[in-house]
């Protein structure tokens, strides 16, 4: 029995532009091909001079990002369940033809990348996850704790919501190559960062994929 995920890093939906494919027949398709282990996260972009750019290219109103984000989110789930159209205040279509069924009935899970207050609010009233990146140990507890509460709010229990935190792993084959990669390795001060060692036992494991399966029972 396989427990591993397959998934990627945070995308940027609305700066694909136009009406997103995702639902129409790529992720299903991924998530049936996967045997039902895909898992979805999306993001507004990042704020200002990095995410704003991508906008103008997309042709898309930078103001409607959040919204646009939701709705296309919103429009997925519908083509998962087998809709034929979408009302949404951006997003309307009717006549959608028939899509790929994803593996599991509603389609994986969708989690959301972010840590601005309304990211938080709109995680906890219709996402799976909250995933923060850069995390910082006391933003990681107040963010969880807001997003909970919006989720309570909204009629959601507190399992309904499950939390994840997104790192970057090194694996050498010693302790000297893995410091001198360090300064490369680790982000910029300021962005956070962790140094996690693994027993010398757990460093003999050949496949990557063994060592990944024991870095969150070391983390702390």
């Amino acid at each position: 029995m396989r427990d591993d995920q397959a998934g990627a890093r945070t995308a940027a939906v609305g700066d694909r532009g136009g009406v997103p494919d995702g639902g129409r027949g790529t992720l299903a398709s991924i998530d049936l091909l996967s045997g039902g282990r895909l898992t979805v996260t999306v993001g507004a972009g990042f704020p200002g001079r990095f995410g704003r750019p991508l906008c103008t290219l997309s042709e898309l109103p930078w103001e409607e990002r959040f919204a646009r984000l939701d709705e296309t989110v919103a429009l997925w789930r519908a083509l998962w369940d087998g809709a034929d159209s979408f009302h949404g205040e951006i997003l309307r279509l009717e006549d959608i033809p028939p899509t790929i069924k994803p593996s599991r009935a509603g389609g994986p899970p969708v989690w959301l990348g972010g840590a601005t207050p309304a990211a938080l609010a709109r995680t906890g009233r219709m996402y799976d996850t909250w995933l923060l990146y850069p995390p910082d140990p006391a933003d990681y507890a107040s963010g969880l704790h807001h997003v909970r509460k919006a989720a309570a709010d909204t009629g959601r229990a507190a399992e309904d919501i499950t939390s994840a935190l997104f790192v970057t792993v090194r694996i050498d084959d010693d302790n000297d190559s893995g410091r001198r990669a360090l300064p490369g390795a680790v982000p910029p001060s300021g962005l956070g960062g962790r140094r996690l060692r693994l027993p010398q036992g757990e460093r003999r494991l050949r496949r990557p994929a063994q060592r990944l399966h024991r870095v969150p029972q070391r983390a702390p």
